[in-house]
Formats: structure tokens, C-alpha cells, sequence
């Protein structure tokens, strides 16, 4: 018999040599596997899962390139097909033969009888071509009067087309161009060539062989460029308006190319949904209305006054490329490409048609409420669907995002740690799963600690690549440089966007390098803690001391050795994502219907990522990895890249037309496009063993381009006929005539009143003639109200002007009536004309016939008149009243009226002395000129 002692420790001995045993199998597996993992220090990082510098580049650059090559294409590709029903060879000789008259401002013989007979007489070939069709045509001259706002008009003149069914109809469509144009600019583009496809639409339409549903009213307005009066005449005074249910207005901003759809409604998405289906070459973004609906565009249309005084919707249509020549000589109708006139009739012909044909115009109220989220894919097909629907979806992929990211921030066992086979295995023993619990709990918090650094990494490079771009912009302006990017756009990228990316790769790679170095572990076998990170040591010397250490867990420690660097850049995806999520949800709940533009810089690049997960944790940064990475963000990149063109062949030449420094807004332009397109190629930054050598690069262009800049390489101007970039200068050869309060002239002085639209001022021009400099700058004076001058300008002295019908003045009547005086005066004039009241100290203004009211100035009163041909005097009145005669002096009277002739066209319109210092401006300056005189009495 054994005792029982013996046995239990015969027992013990046994199973401990099977123990043994067992685990000499994965004792041998473990010491090869880190055997394998300590040669593998050896090996080049790359081998690691990490890019070559070179490698990295080449991937960025080449994916950046190859979408800008199909942005380009897209843009200049106008039309894939057409439908042939519309004839721009007919639409082009309209064209030409509108615009051979030149210049055509309101109330000059060019606009108001060449031009009006010239489209009545191709109205009147459509009529008769209609007597046999399906269709009637009605043609009405409508010359309104009226005022509103701050302006006045007399007798402009509207051609009105109704062109409906045989058997009438009671709802119309609206489509509504102008044939006016601003003084020395043939308007080819604006917008004689939108009246050109109007023409061809109705010769189109007339050859229909079935009837339409429904009328639609074409209107030639006549006067747009005087602050959308001819517009205003139609909407409130002609009969038919009350029969337009909704409209299409054609604008330009540009030059030619492709007409954009850049504001639709208010409400009624069934507009925007016909657009979509019957556009035969789509181009409409909700972005553009956006922007433009904010104030930001300096221009407005005559879409506002069809919606605010007619409460009817509408879509508003601009031809946006090449904004360097709009309102200048330069708008040409050779600058208009023939494909640009076939796809606006293409889609002009088929959206009239499909509206005239549609239920919602019969009774649009039932279909008035929601907006509209829509925007073309490269002008191949369009999306459009609710903004209710929108918000569902934005709402939806942005919890989507952060549901992933929550996961992540659950699974993740250790922030660059694996867990591998040996963690599994080893999580069997309860006192190690309860080691490995706690280390998943500590990785959830190091995870979000780790995603919350990343977001202020990000962040701080944003910032201070914003922060030195602003600055350069800033030097380069105080150094005189200002705009040299108006002619060279691509010197702007290299400069602001060189030393925006260098700053942003910069702080990322001194981030990657000192804040993330190569972990240093020391051991320590109570609890959780067993490793941790201690500088100064390294793993090897923390494992020898160490007696509790096995095998398998110095395998592990050499597996985060060699993956952090692979989940750091997995972090910076992660924060990329997190702040996108955050822009979504921002734009979402303010009601913006961009908002789809960050939903798609989510969905892809979350799918993507769900996708390539497995491959990114087995092969870290393959070339394999990249290169799917990459294509998985085309369609959201070559969409973005799609709206940063078009953003800046919008703003670039705006800016030549603004007088606030131009510089700044570029630079933020600039830098915004650097850091959208950057937000998801950080993660390069970190998967790359080394940017020593783009850094460099980057420092070198910067470096270049700025001395290149400071030595006035890149000038702002140009005169290249193939694509001029004129600076626009305004002068008027004007004479001043100052009345005493008897109506006696008290003084009078002539000369040439020089302004112009943009930041460089007149430092270019002073070289060329150098009598215009500084010495003659002049500021607007308080003592004289509109005494002829924008605020500033340059004033060299000329001859006096002596127009052939000059203007005349005449107060008709003074009447005094409790103590208020009301005065009638009489005005015969150009078809241009100002007025501007001054009360004195002690005296207000009450009352006036201007029925639209006035623009107020501080206390002053501001009117634009413009009338027609054939047009009565200008009658108008006004009461004043004084709180106490005391106040008033009786050597100034109570109140002062200026008023100003301008005449652009005729004989008076110019001047030897005018034409001589024209002469003199350089070829790369277009001047608008004209003969203007000043008037200031005081009763």
C-alpha cells in the first residue's frame, strides 16, 4: 500500500513532465518566431510595412495628377452628344449680328432701336413660320416706367414673346435673357448670346408637331445693366405676368463655356427635378447657390426680382468661364465657343419643353415646400433628391463613422500592439485574461487619449500652415506684389501652396518623430503594468534583469516594436475621419444642403477602409494597400478637386474687381483646397519611413517662387489676345459746376476723375503716364455730397466738357405748408442720371415721389434714374421740414441736390482730350470711359 502522500506527489511529478512536454512544441515556436522577429531589426524598414519617401510621392503625385486630368477634361469636354434639335448655326448668326452694333447701354440708339428692330424682325420670320403649326405667337413692345428701391426708370424697353397653343393656355413658363449691355463692352456673352439661343429655342419650338400643355413667354428685356429695371417693368406692370407660374433666367459672369445652374426655388425642388431629367448636358451644383445666395459674389440678377416682386420660383443660369473678360471689350463672340451656344440650347430647348409639358406648373403651390440636394457628376449625369432625404442620409453615415470608430476604440487591444495567437492562448489562464482585460480596458482609453492628440495635431497644422501662408500673403502685398497670380493663377499654388503643404508635412513629421518615437519598455510583473514605457531604455535591457518574463511575451513586445508605426497612421486616418464627421454634422443641422459634399468625404473613405482593414493589418503599407487606398477616394477627390476648380475660375477674377486685399483671400483659398485634399494623405505621413526630401523640395519651390515674386517676375496684367487679363480702370472727363444759394455759379473746375476695381491701384498705370500718381489721389469730401467721385480716386485737371444736350434743371414750384416746404423740380438729361439730397443742420427730409423709397447714405438720399428713348422729363419732388428756422443758415439753406449727367454713347459721350489720354493707358488695361457732368445747387 502507498501511502497516500507518496501518491498525491508521484501525481504532481507525472503531470508536470506532461506539462513540460507539451509545451516544448510551443517553446520551440516561440523562440523561432522571435528569432524571426529580432533578425527582421536588420532588414530595411520598408520591409516592416512601411513606404519608401519616394514611393509615397510618386503614388500622391500621380493620383493628384491623373484626377486632374479628368477635372480638366470634364470641364473643356462641353458636349458628349447632341440631340439636334437645336440649330447653333443660326443661334451664332444671331449672335453676330446682335453684337456687330457694339456697345449697347439703355436709352441709346444701338439698344433701343438697332437691336430692338433686329430681334422684332426675327420674331416676326418665327410668326409667320407658325401660322400653319400647332402653336400661336403674340409679340408685345412693353416700355414701363416706375420706381423701386433707390432707382427710377422711364420708358425701357421689353420685347415680350407668348408663344402657346392654338387653343390658348392659362399657365406660362418664363425664360428671360437681356440684350442691353454695360458701356464699352460688346456683351457678348452678356448676354446677347443667351437672347441668340432664345431665338433658336422659339424657331425650334414653333417646328413641334404636337401642341404643348402649356405657354411659355420669352422676354427680351432691355435693361438689366441698369440695376434690373427691365426685369422689374415686366414682373409688376406687364398683363401676361400674372399667367408666369415659373421661370428660366440666362446670366453670364463669364465668358463662354459651360452655363451653370447656380440658384434654384425659393423651394419648389419639382424645378430642379426637370432640370435633371430633361438636361441633356447637366452642370448644377447646390454649392454654388449656397455661395452665391451668401453675399459673397458681388452681382445679382434678374432671378431676385422675379422671386422678391413677382413670388414665383425659378432656376437662374450663368456661363462662368473666363470672369477676366466679363464687362470688358474683351466679350467677344469669337471667345464663345460653338459648343458652348449647342449644349445652353440643347438643355434651354429641353427643359422649357419638359416643363411646358409637366403637371406641377398648372398648379405649383401643391409642390412649393422642401429644397433640393443636386449636383452633376463631371457633367455626365446628375443627383438630386430631398434635403429631408439628405439629412436622413448625412445624419445616418456620420453615426455609421462613429459607430466605426467606436468599435475600433473597444477592439483595440494596445495602441500599436497586435494581439496575436500567443495573447489568445495565453487568455485561457484566468489570472492572465484578467491581465488582458485590463490591458483592452487601458487600450480603449489610450485609444481615444491617442485620437483626441491626433485631432490637434491636425488641427495645429491647419493652423499654422494658415497662419505662415496669411503672412507670406502679407509680405508680398507690403512688398507691391499684390495679384501676381491674376495672370500666373499657377505661381499662387506653387507659392501659398508649397509653403502650406511644407508646413502641414512638417508638423506632422516632427510629430511622427518626437512624439511618437520607438517605444522603450521596462518589465515589472505586478498587475497590469507588466510593461511600460520608460525613456532612456530599451527592450532588451528591460528583458535580461527580468526573471518572469517568458518567451511569449517578449515576442509580443517585438510585434508593437514593430507595428506602431502602422497604427499611428491608422490613428491620423481615424482623426480625418472623426473631424469630417464633425463638419457633416455641423452643416447638416444648420440646413445647408452642401452638406453632401463632407458625406462623401465619409462614406468612401469609410467603406474603403472596412474593405482594406485586413489587408493594412497582414501587409501594413504595400504597394498593393496604396494603391487600392487611392482608388477607393477617387470619386470623393475628383469631386472636391471638380469644385475647387470651379471655385476658383469663379473667384480668381473676381477678385481683379475688388478693392480690399486680394492677396489674403487667394492665400486662404489656397490653403483651404490644401488642407481638404490633405485630410486623408496624412495617413501617407506616417506610413512613410522618411519626408526629409519632400521637405526639401517643398522649402526649394517656396523658396523660388517667393524671390521670383519679390522680383516682379510674375506681372499681374496681360495683353495676350488668346487670353487677356486686363486691368479695369473707369476714367470720366468730367466738369464740376457749384451753385451759390441764389442759383448763381459760385465755382466749377474740369478734369479727369480716374478710378479703378482692384487692390494695385494706379502703381501700374503711373509708369505709362505719369501724371497720374499719387499727388492727385483724392478722397470724397463731406462738404459736397456725390460731388462726382467714388470715394477715392485720381483727379488730373482737363479742359472742360460741353455736351450737345446738356443738362437742365428747373425747380417748378416752392410751396410752404405748415411749416414744410415742398419743392417740384424738372430734369432733362442723359439716359443716365444721379441724384443725391443732402438736408442741412436743423432740416429733414419727409416725403418724395420716389415711390420705391431711397437709398440712404447716412442722412443722405440717393436715386438712379435711367430712362429710354423717347422718354418725357424727369419730374420729382420732395418735402423738407425744419424743427426750428433758428437751426437753419440762411447762407446755406436747408438742403443741398447734387445731380449727375453721365453720357455713354453719341458724340457727347466722348472728348479730344478724353480719346488722347485713352491713347496713353498700356494695351493690358481696359478703360471705361465716358463724359460726365456735376451739378450742386442749394435752396
Amino acid at each position: 500500500m502507498i501511502p497516500l502522500s507518496e501518491r498525491d506527489s508521484t501525481v504532481r511529478r507525472i503531470r508536470t513532465q506532461q506539462n513540460q512536454q507539451q509545451q516544448q512544441p510551443d517553446s520551440r515556436d516561440e523562440e523561432a518566431a522571435l528569432s524571426s522577429v529580432r533578425s527582421s531589426k536588420h532588414k530595411p524598414e520598408g520591409s516592416a510595412g512601411l513606404l519608401g519617401e519616394s514611393s509615397a510621392v510618386i503614388l500622391l503625385l500621380g493620383f493628384v495628377f491623373l484626377l486632374w486630368i479628368v477635372v480638366l477634361i470634364s470641364v473643356k469636354q462641353l458636349i458628349l452628344s447632341s440631340s439636334g434639335h437645336f440649330n447653333f448655326v443660326r443661334a451664332r448668326k444671331h449672335l453676330e449680328r446682335i453684337t456687330s452694333v457694339g456697345p449697347r447701354t439703355v436709352g441709346s440708339p444701338e439698344n433701343e432701336i438697332t437691336t430692338v428692330n433686329y430681334l422684332l424682325d426675327q420674331i416676326a420670320q418665327i410668326r409667320n413660320e407658325s401660322k400653319t403649326g400647332p402653336h400661336s405667337i403674340t409679340v408685345d413692345v412693353q416700355r414701363p416706367t416706375s420706381c423701386f428701391g433707390y432707382l427710377c426708370y422711364d420708358r425701357v424697353t421689353n420685347i415680350a414673346v407668348k408663344f402657346e397653343p392654338q387653343t390658348s393656355a392659362q399657365h406660362f413658363m418664363l425664360a428671360n435673357c437681356h440684350f442691353d449691355s454695360v458701356p464699352n463692352s460688346p456683351g457678348a456673352s452678356d448676354d446677347a448670346v443667351s437672347c441668340s439661343v432664345m431665338l433658336e429655342v422659339l424657331h425650334s419650338l414653333v417646328n413641334l408637331s404636337s401642341p404643348l400643355k402649356h405657354g411659355i413667354i420669352f422676354l427680351f428685356n432691355g435693361a438689366e445693366e441698369t440695376f434690373l429695371q427691365g426685369s422689374h417693368g415686366f414682373i409688376t406692370q406687364h398683363p401676361w405676368a400674372q399667367q408666369v407660374r415659373a421661370f428660366v433666367n440666362l446670366e453670364a459672369s463669364g465668358v463662354g463655356g459651360k452655363e451653370l445652374v447656380f440658384q434654384t426655388g425659393p423651394n419648389n425642388p419639382w424645378l430642379i427635378q426637370a432640370y435633371v431629367q430633361a438636361a441633356v448636358h447637366p452642370f448644377a451644383t447646390v454649392v454654388g447657390q449656397e455661395i452665391f445666395q451668401s453675399g459673397l459674389i458681388p452681382s445679382d440678377t434678374d432671378f431676385r426680382i422675379f422671386r422678391d416682386y413677382g413670388n414665383i420660383p425659378g432656376i437662374d443660369l450663368a456661363f462662368i468661364d473666363n470672369g477676366y473678360l466679363y464687362h470688358t471689350k474683351y466679350d467677344t463672340p469669337d471667345r464663345i465657343h460653338n459648343d458652348s451656344i449647342l449644349r445652353a440650347g440643347d438643355n434651354i430647348l429641353s427643359v422649357l419643353k419638359h416643363l411646358a409639358m409637366s403637371e406641377e406648373l398648372a398648379d405649383s403651390s401643391k409642390y412649393r415646400n422642401g429644397n433640393m440636394v443636386f449636383f452633376d457628376i463631371l457633367g455626365l449625369t446628375m443627383v438630386a433628391y430631398s434635403a429631408h432625404a439628405g439629412t436622413i442620409i448625412n445624419y445616418t453615415v456620420a453615426i455609421a463613422a462613429l459607430i466605426y470608430l467606436g468599435g475600433k476604440c473597444m477592439l483595440t487591444s494596445c495602441v500599436g500592439c497586435k494581439v496575436t495567437k500567443c495573447s489568445i492562448s495565453s487568455f485561457r489562464s484566468s489570472r492572465t485574461g484578467c491581465v488582458l482585460a485590463g490591458h483592452m480596458l487601458c487600450a480603449a482609453v489610450r485609444y481615444v487619449r491617442d485620437l483626441v492628440c491626433a485631432v490637434i495635431a491636425l488641427f495645429l497644422s491647419w493652423f499654422f500652415s494658415l497662419l505662415v501662408v496669411l503672412l507670406v500673403a502679407w509680405l508680398v502685398t507690403k512688398m507691391g506684389r499684390s495679384m501676381f497670380w491674376y495672370s500666373h493663377f499657377y505661381a499662387a499654388v506653387c507659392l501659398y501652396g508649397s509653403a502650406a503643404t511644407g508646413i502641414i508635412l512638417l508638423i506632422h513629421t516632427l510629430v511622427k518623430n518626437l512624439c511618437h518615437r520607438k517605444p522603450h519598455f521596462h518589465c515589472c510583473a505586478k498587475g497590469m503594468a507588466r510593461f511600460q514605457v520608460v525613456p532612456g531604455q530599451n527592450a532588451d535591457s528591460c528583458w535580461n534583469p527580468c526573471s518572469d518574463v517568458t518567451t511569449r511575451d517578449r515576442l509580443r513586445l517585438t510585434c508593437c516594436l514593430n507595428a506602431s508605426r502602422v497604427d499611428l497612421a491608422e490613428i491620423f486616418f481615424d482623426a480625418s475621419l472623426l473631424l469630417w464627421c464633425f463638419v457633416l454634422f455641423f452643416l447638416t443641422h444648420r440646413g445647408w444642403c452642401s452638406a453632401y459634399v463632407p458625406m462623401m468625404m465619409v462614406v468612401f473613405p469609410l467603406i474603403s477602409k472596412l474593405l482594406l482593414t485586413k489587408l493594412f493589418r497582414a501587409k501594413g503599407a504595400s504597394l498593393q494597400y496604396s494603391i487600392l487606398y487611392l482608388m477607393s477616394l477617387a470619386v470623393p477627390y475628383v469631386y472636391i478637386m471638380f469644385l475647387i476648380r470651379v471655385i476658383f475660375e469663379v473667384f480668381t477674377p473676381i477678385l481683379g474687381r475688388r478693392a480690399d486685399i486680394p492677396d489674403i483671400f487667394m492665400a486662404s483659398l489656397v490653403t483651404a483646397a490644401t488642407v481638404i485634399l490633405s485630410s486623408y494623405f496624412i495617413h501617407f505621413i506616417y506610413l512613410s519611413r522618411s519626408t526629409k526630401w519632400t521637405l526639401a523640395v517643398l522649402g526649394s519651390v517656396f523658396t523660388l517662387m517667393f524671390v521670383l515674386v519679390s522680383s516682379g517676375v510674375f506681372f499681374p496684367y496681360s495683353a495676350n489676345p488668346s487670353s487677356p487679363r486686363p486691368k479695369r480702370v473707369f476714367v470720366q472727363h468730367i466738369t464740376r459746376r457749384f451753385h451759390a444759394l441764389n442759383g448763381s455759379l459760385q465755382s466749377s473746375d474740369s478734369g479727369f476723375c480716374i478710378n479703378d476695381q482692384d487692390y494695385t491701384g494706379m502703381q501700374h498705370i503711373t509708369p505709362h503716364i505719369p501724371q497720374i500718381n499719387d499727388s492727385i489721389r483724392m478722397h470724397c469730401q463731406d462738404h459736397i455730397p456725390y460731388y462726382g467721385f467714388p470715394s477715392e480716386s485720381w483727379y488730373l485737371p482737363a479742359p472742360e466738357v460741353s455736351p450737345k444736350a446738356p443738362l437742365e434743371l428747373k425747380l417748378l414750384s416752392r410751396q410752404i405748408t405748415w411749416g414744410t416746404i415742398k419743392m417740384t423740380f424738372e430734369v432733362k438729361g442723359p439716359s443716365h442720371m444721379s441724384l443725391l439730397l443732402r438736408p442741412h443742420a436743423g432740416a429733414y427730409l419727409i416725403l418724395s415721389s420716389f415711390r420705391g423709397g431711397m437709398l440712404r447714405l447716412g442722412s443722405d438720399s440717393f436715386i438712379f434714374y435711367c430712362h429710354g428713348l423717347d422718354a418725357p422729363t424727369w419730374n420729382f419732388w420732395f418735402e423738407i421740414q425744419s424743427l426750428k428756422s433758428s437751426d437753419v443758415s440762411p447762407d446755406e439753406g436747408m438742403i443741398s441736390l447734387a445731380i449727375s449727367a453721365h453720357y455713354f454713347s453719341g458724340s457727347d459721350g466722348r472728348s479730344e482730350p478724353l480719346e488722347s489720354l485713352l491713347e496713353r493707358f498700356p494695351d493690358w488695361a481696359f478703360t471705361s470711359s465716358w463724359i460726365t457732368t456735376y451739378h450742386m445747387y442749394r435752396y
